[in-house]
């Protein structure tokens, strides 16, 4: 059985912190930020964990 090979485009996404948490980054802080409230604006720029079955599935394709 060959090895699982980790999916590249996930792995430039997605950061495994050391206690085994997945953080992401928050969609909408491309553009047309000037439009947006300071707070919401914040809000974007600070990363978020993936929780619930999801990041078992992250993990899998990471092969952590």
């Amino acid at each position: 059985m060959p090895k699982q090979k980790t999916h590249k485009g996930l792995k430039k996404r997605v950061k495994v912190t050391a206690g085994g948490k997945i953080k992401r980054g928050r969609a909408g802080g491309g553009h047309l930020l000037s439009g947006k409230t300071a707070k919401r604006r914040r809000k974007i720029s600070s990363p978020a964990l993936v929780r619930g079955a999801i990041a078992d599935t992250i993990k899998e394709k990471l092969c952590v």
